[in-house]
């Protein structure tokens, strides 16, 4: 069985509930790092304990999900080993598996649609690395953060 981590903020608690619902449906084991409760909370540290778990290699990707995205995703690029890309539709999410070989997706709770995101979340996990081209480019990237 395959593990996921999750994370989110007080604004996508019932989104990440939805996805992980769905995950485990699909058979995947999600560790979900938080929040719980919609009272306020920081985004980074939730993204920062997701993204620590893929970057070590504990688990292959992940998800987060504030009211836009945009927070978690910058908060999770700033972890060494991170490529987090927020997607609001399927063709990015299958073109961030496919060229930039991402290993996090992040949402916004308050920009989609709790049924696009389950379709998003799908696309991005099903979707493969076509390496060739790309890899090189992506070994670019990382490359940029060892400076």
């Amino acid at each position: 069985m395959e593990k996921i981590v999750i994370g989110c903020d007080h604004a996508a608690v019932q989104m990440k509930n939805n996805v992980i619902n769905h995950l485990k449906s699909r058979g995947f084991d999600v560790i979900d790092v938080g929040t719980y409760s919609e009272e306020s909370c920081d985004y980074p540290d939730y993204a920062y304990a997701a993204a620590k778990k893929v970057a070590t290699g504990e688990v292959e990707k992940g998800i987060l999900i504030c009211g836009t995205g945009i927070g978690m995703s910058i908060a999770a690029n700033k972890v060494k080993g991170i490529r987090c890309a927020l997607c609001d539709n399927l063709f990015s999410a299958e073109m961030t598996r496919r060229h930039n070989d991402s290993n996090m997706l992040s949402m916004g709770a308050r920009v989609i649609s709790n049924q696009l995101a389950l379709k998003i979340v799908d696309m991005f996990l099903d979707t493969p690395f076509e390496g060739g081209r790309h890899q090189r480019r992506v070994e670019k990237l990382m490359a940029i953060e060892n400076e």
